[in-house]
């Protein structure tokens, strides 16, 4: 359950930085300024394809089940995890909440219920 929503946290920051980095939501999500968020749109997509990555391997570990779904949910929970780490002494503290602190309560619900 906890991974599911690790995973549609990510479809979720894939689609305003995809999508909606240039529109009021996306300035407003980030932080930016319309200009800002013009010069730096293609940085914005490809953020946002980075966690598509991360939300497909997300989904990708519940769709399969067993060893093969398990292994998957560690390795990008972590991966959630750690991005959320950089992302919070790089970016905004915000992100440390966002990201980290979900993707580890899910890591320890896929480990106790293993």
């Amino acid at each position: 359950m906890l991974t599911g929503i690790v995973a549609l946290i990510h479809v979720y920051i894939l689609v305003l930085e995809m999508f909606l980095w240039t529109k009021p939501r996306g300035y407003k999500a980030f932080g930016l300024t319309p200009e800002f968020a013009q010069q730096t749109k293609t940085l914005g997509f490809n953020q946002g394809l980075y966690n598509g990555f991360l939300a497909a391997g997300l989904i990708w570990g519940l769709i399969a089940g067993g060893d093969t779904g398990f292994a998957a949910k560690i390795f990008f929970l972590v991966c959630v995890a750690v991005a959320g780490i950089v992302g919070a002494l790089t970016a905004s503290r915000r992100i440390l909440y966002v990201q980290t602190v979900p993707a580890v309560l899910a890591l320890i619900f896929v480990l106790l219920g293993h």
